[in-house]
């Protein structure tokens, strides 16, 4: 199995920003800089595949998969947990099961499962537990979710070769789950680091973290995204 090259993203940013601060921040959103974009249709992703992760806070993630290539759209949601149509204040304040998560629309013939699963576990560090650079706390877990048996296999062969080459240094505490359902966050969470550029959290999080993620990745990004 190919292993992409690895510099360890392991998210120790300084600061005080955290996911669990941005609650508050999200009722100053910053637009001042917000670039429009066309939205999409049911029927227009109708034709893609799905595919489902969780590894920290949603806009981080939300960013990097839309950087890559073959992949159309991304949701910021929520998944992982059992309690019905959750709302950001409760998963953000860790009163649910759920994680904060993505949902992401690509074209499996641009780029694969087993290629997104590389850019999951390349974005961010799977070794910390209930914990993603400075935000903790179980909605910030990493889970790799899947739909099928053949998802999983590739997830669990990905990890076993994770291991065996000792890629992390550290035991990776990633959850291997499989998807029930996704909860769309709110409206204005979507596309939020693109559209709130000067956001605390954003500017010292989220931009750093996209940005190293194309450094390491740069055979995988759009056109443009580089």
């Amino acid at each position: 199995m190919k292993l992409l090259k690895f510099t360890i993203l392991a998210l120790t940013i300084l600061g005080s920003s955290s996911c669990q601060s941005k609650v508050k921040q999200t009722q100053n959103t910053d637009t001042s800089e917000h670039i429009e974009k066309a939205e999409l249709t049911p029927q227009d992703l109708s034709e893609y595949e799905k595919a489902y992760f969780a590894n920290g806070c949603f806009w981080c993630v939300e960013a990097i998969f839309e950087s890559v290539k073959g992949v159309k759209e991304v949701i910021s949601g929520y998944s992982g947990g059992s309690e019905k149509n959750p709302t950001y204040e409760q998963v953000g304040r860790g009163l649910t099961t759920h994680a904060e998560a993505v949902e992401v629309y690509y074209d499996p013939k641009e780029i694969s499962f087993t290629e997104l699963v590389q850019v999951f576990f390349g974005s961010h560090d799977p070794t910390t537990f209930n914990r993603q650079g400075p935000d903790r706390g179980p909605q910030y877990r990493s889970i790799a979710f899947y739909k099928n048996d053949s998802e999983k296999k590739i997830i669990d062969n990905y990890m076993k070769a994770l291991r065996e080459q000792n890629v992390y240094g550290a035991p990776i505490v990633t959850e291997v789950t499989k998807f029930e359902k996704f909860y769309d966050a709110e409206d204005y969470h979507q596309d939020y680091e693109r559209k709130n550029p000067n956001n605390s959290y954003v500017r010292n999080v989220s931009i750093p973290r996209l940005n190293r993620f194309k450094k390491n990745f740069s055979e995988y990004l759009k056109d443009g995204s580089h």
